[in-house]
């Protein structure tokens, strides 16, 4: 069974074998409209659910044309409509799902209930994020990587701000691809300490340092992302705010990092906030490309799951 549900559980052959896979399918499509269908269509006859907790829009819209450009089916889910966990246990609902559909990918709050799903599904999972972990936006940035500088293993990348779920995956992904990681940001929101040794652990330079400009000395890749959750109160938006401010990514920022810097953001973006719009539109920006690579990084991913 080939769950994708984190990318430190996931064997490095495998990832790598994703990206080439994605790229492959996003140059087999030679230009088309994306909305068009692949030449391939692997996943004809195919059911997939997607089961929505937490709204989405990158997550949704990319998982459904990437079902559809493959020949399959979606079922769009919300976290209302079934009540997870709630008028029925996680484990009865993995048991259920797994009688109509061939794949389920969910996006949650608790990184519980994705293991939960997974444990007891007769078909394969996928992380399409919670709140500890977001390995699909991070095979999508490797991917995204690797078309502007080729490959990854021992670049340096910056994580600048919140070590939040998507900065979590990013030292998963340090230690699976074999790149550098640097965190830059306010004490109280330093990644988890499992995170960090584990990238430590694969012989990853791992380093926190509190000074920004110090932090992208060298810098192949600078990333970071919104301050403030949908969620959070007013009043935690606005120490959230006084903390990160020193680390809003600028134009004197990225002239601080190597001049042929990249600069991602997973996205939406707060403008004039974690980011201003001179780098969100700059030369450096590759956001946009970023967000198209999800569709094929995800693409590859529900592939591989399926192996097809």
């Amino acid at each position: 069974m080939n769950h994708f549900l984190d990318i430190h559980l996931t064997d490095p052959a495998a990832l790598r074998s994703m990206i080439e896979s994605a790229s492959a399918m996003k140059a087999a499509r030679n230009g088309r409209g994306l909305a068009a269908p692949d030449d391939e269509t692997p996943l004809a006859g195919r059911m997939v659910a997607l089961i929505f907790e937490k709204p989405s829009t990158r997550t949704r819209v990319s998982f459904d044309v990437g079902v559809r450009q493959m020949g399959g089916q979606t079922m769009v889910l919300s976290g209302s409509e079934m009540q997870l966990g709630h008028g029925e246990t996680i484990a009865d609902t993995a048991r259920v799902l797994s009688r109509y559909v061939d794949l389920i990918m969910i996006r949650t709050y608790e990184e519980s209930v994705l293991q939960e799903l997974a444990e007891y599904a007769s078909v394969p999972v996928i992380n399409g994020l919670t709140n500890r972990t977001h390995p699909c936006q991070i095979m999508a940035d490797v991917m995204t990587y690797e078309e502007h500088r080729g490959p990854i293993a021992g670049r340096k990348v910056v994580w600048v701000g919140d070590g939040n779920n998507v900065c979590a995956s990013f030292l998963h992904a340090a230690g699976q691809f074999g790149f550098d990681f640097t965190f830059t940001g306010p004490p109280p929101l330093d990644p988890e300490v499992e995170w960090l040794e584990f990238a430590r652990g694969k012989g990853i330079a791992v380093e926190i340092v509190r000074d920004p400009f110090a932090a992208v000395e060298g810098a192949d890749l600078v990333v970071t992302d919104t301050w403030v959750s949908m969620h959070d109160s007013q009043s935690i938006r606005e120490r959230r705010h006084n903390m990160l401010r020193p680390y809003q990514v600028n134009e004197r920022l990225m002239a601080a990092a190597k001049p042929d810097v990249l600069f991602m953001h997973c996205l939406p973006a707060h403008r004039e906030d974690e980011v201003t719009s001179a780098v969100m539109d700059g030369p450096h920006s590759v956001i946009w490309d970023e967000a198209e690579n999800r569709l094929h990084a995800q693409k590859a991913i529900m592939r591989w799951c399926l192996g097809v």
